[in-house]
């Protein structure tokens, strides 16, 4: 039996599941701050005034998810990294360890995360180069920094999403995590 067919058999597990769909969670939530920050460039480039970027900031650290944690573009391009880093060092891995055939798309994800941490940096740089600039040619640079990383980055996350579902919902269950949920969490009646 090929370790493919033998891979096809193998059933979806809970924690393969749950891990998934925190995956996916946090790719939509990457895109909808991106959409909200490319907006916000946009403004810049027309000519937004420092008072205007401060509320609008303002108002996407109140109204966004990322943006609650992430106080700024910068840090967002260093959520998008730490995301990228944590994939790289144990989800691949363990997708991998699952199924062996996956190896060659983990290689393209390893290279599109060394391609989308580029466009980051070159995010960082511009929006950082605004502290000394805030003329035309660095609003849009920022803009341009913008334009290229979401090209790449939501074709990095789409065809991630795609490729490792079969993989992913199928990791292995961790018997911690099988003892805690059939034995130690409270039901509701004990909470009562």
């Amino acid at each position: 039996m090929s370790s493919v067919l033998a891979f096809e058999e193998t059933p979806e597990t809970e924690r393969g599941r749950v891990l998934y769909g925190m995956l996916l969670a946090v790719h939509a939530s990457i895109r909808g701050e991106l959409v909200s920050v490319e907006r916000l460039a946009a403004a810049v480039v027309d000519g937004l005034s420092v008072d205007g970027l401060n509320e609008e900031l303002e108002a996407l650290r109140s109204k966004g998810t990322l943006w609650q944690f992430q106080i700024s573009c910068l840090r967002y391009c260093r959520f998008v990294h730490l995301h990228h880093h944590a994939e790289d060092t144990d989800f691949f891995g363990e997708l991998e360890e699952t199924n062996p055939a996956i190896g060659p798309v983990v290689e393209r994800l390893r290279a599109e995360h060394r391609a989308v941490s580029d466009y980051l940096d070159a995010v960082e740089a511009a929006a950082r180069a605004l502290t000394d600039d805030d003329g035309l040619d660095a609003r849009r640079a920022v803009a341009d920094a913008l334009e290229a990383l979401e090209a790449h980055l939501l074709a990095h996350l789409e065809y991630e999403e795609r490729s490792v579902a079969a993989t992913a919902r199928r990791l292995r269950d961790l018997p911690f995590a099988t003892q805690v949920a059939d034995s130690d969490l409270p039901t509701e009646e004990d909470q009562q």
